[in-house]
């Protein structure tokens, strides 16, 4: 067992639009907290793994092929492998734990 400390606190850097930090990782997944300021751009390209935000802070909308929905404190997306997404229209700092499977970036491009 592990406790994954500061998982999902928003934690501003400085100069950035926005922010990924890695908590946890083994081969089958990983888990960070990532956060975008009000205001801010989300800069991410589709990911090779699976990957599910809970959202602790924050309000914004997510933008994928399928519409647009409000998200914010309590929402948990799903987003499969591959599938076009960004956090649009962000209104009040965002911070989502992320939890990838399996771990960020360990999938090849295809």
């Amino acid at each position: 067992m592990q406790i994954i400390e500061g998982a999902g606190v928003w934690t501003p850097s400085a100069g950035m639009a926005d922010d990924w930090v890695e908590h946890l990782r083994t081969p089958d997944l990983s888990v960070g907290t990532y956060c975008i300021p009000a205001g801010g751009l989300d800069s991410q390209n589709p990911h090779t793994e699976d990957e599910i935000y809970v959202v602790t802070a924050g309000r914004a909308k997510i933008v994928t092929p399928d519409g647009t929905t409000a998200v914010g404190p309590g929402s948990v997306i799903f987003v499969p492998a591959g599938e076009e997404h960004r956090f649009d229209e962000v209104t009040e700092d965002l911070a989502l734990v992320v939890v990838f499977g399996p771990a960020y970036g360990s999938r090849k491009v295809t």
